[in-house]
């Protein structure tokens, strides 16, 4: 009994410096597993005030009767219930007929911008992988329409579509003869075209630089071994470029999908506070039944139904391309 006591002393002596170094361990354990949420804090802040906050403002004032009598306070606006949403999406009745045309306008808009946005970059951005003289220079001239503000190339834009002393009518119809006329692009069903070509121009850059990016990532092994098997350049985009690209492919049709969907300083700037009917895209129609009727409780309603449609459009997206991932795997 006697003789086990030091060495039981010795044990506990040896155990110590382990038992002091435990809680060290663990709490430079926690720094650094807390250190990048820290440093996440600001921006998670400044996102709640941006974002958030005004989200939740206007889900709040979606449920109440909020209309220009009660601008002063509107924390004193009747409460409507879901009578404003009833408004909205009641399509025999005027406003809710309007919304859905609208809607209708816009998911064309996206389909058609998105579309042709995606194809143009992909094309540049294929065609730019070969070598040649100038391909730096052309690379930023293709550029140049996304890095412009958009303020500055709409308004331009603006001055091209005059009817009188326009650009665009200057080539289609005085140089070209395309036209029997000078047509109307600002108004009238060709407002859609016009709305469509800007979106076009300045969007299609954004997905020639993500897309060409995509491509660096590519191995020109593939490629080679490819030629050598005797495929030809329709071949080899079917089989190894747009393969290797559905990752990216599927980010950047969902980014571009979500900008053009709620784009509002293209046709603001294009058209003014009221947009033709060809070219009532949402964002803007929301903005006239919220700051042209004041109606912000309707204007907020339809602002939360956008939303809660470009959420469900967001999560399916996920969901079909993390199941076609998994499946690829």
């Amino acid at each position: 009994m006697t003789a086990t006591a030091p060495a039981a002393e010795a044990t506990v002596r040896k155990s110590s410096p382990g038992t002091a170094r435990g809680p060290r361990r663990r709490t430079g354990r926690l720094r650094r597993v807390g250190l990048p949420y820290l440093l996440l804090l600001p921006a998670l802040l400044l996102e709640l005030l941006v974002h958030l906050v005004p989200i939740v403002i206007g889900i709040v004032m979606s449920f109440k009767e909020l209309t220009q009598f009660y601008i002063r306070d509107w924390s004193t606006a009747p409460w409507a219930g879901l009578d404003n949403y009833s408004v909205s999406v009641d399509f025999d009745a005027p406003v809710g007929e309007a919304l859905l045309h609208s809607f209708l306008v816009t998911v064309a808009f996206t389909v058609l911008s998105v579309g042709l946005c995606w194809l143009i970059g992909t094309a540049a951005a294929v065609f730019m992988q070969d070598t040649f003289r100038g391909r730096g220079l052309l690379r930023a001239l293709f550029l140049v329409p996304y890095a412009l503000p958009v303020y500055a190339a709409v308004i331009t834009w603006v001055f091209m579509f005059q009817h009188d002393n326009g650009l665009v009518n200057h080539v289609l119809h005085d140089l070209l003869g395309l036209t029997d006329k000078p047509s109307f692009w600002l108004i009238g069903d060709n407002s859609f075209v016009a709305l469509l070509t800007v979106s076009v121009w300045k969007g299609w850059p954004f997905a020639f630089l993500i897309v060409m990016a995509g491509l660096q990532n590519i191995p020109r092994e593939l490629y080679e071994a490819a030629a050598l098997d005797g495929a030809g350049m329709v071949q080899q985009l079917r089989r190894i470029t747009l393969p290797s690209l559905r990752p990216v492919n599927q980010v950047l049709v969902l980014v571009l999908f979500l900008w053009t969907f709620n784009d509002f300083n293209t046709p603001y700037v294009l058209f003014g506070k009221s947009a033709p009917e060809a070219a009532d895209l949402i964002s803007v129609h929301i903005y006239q039944a919220s700051f042209v009727t004041w109606n912000f409780g309707t204007g907020s309603a339809m602002s939360v139904l956008l939303l809660l449609f470009l959420l469900v459009v967001t999560g399916v997206h996920l969901a079909l391309t993390s199941r076609g991932r998994r499946t690829a795997q």
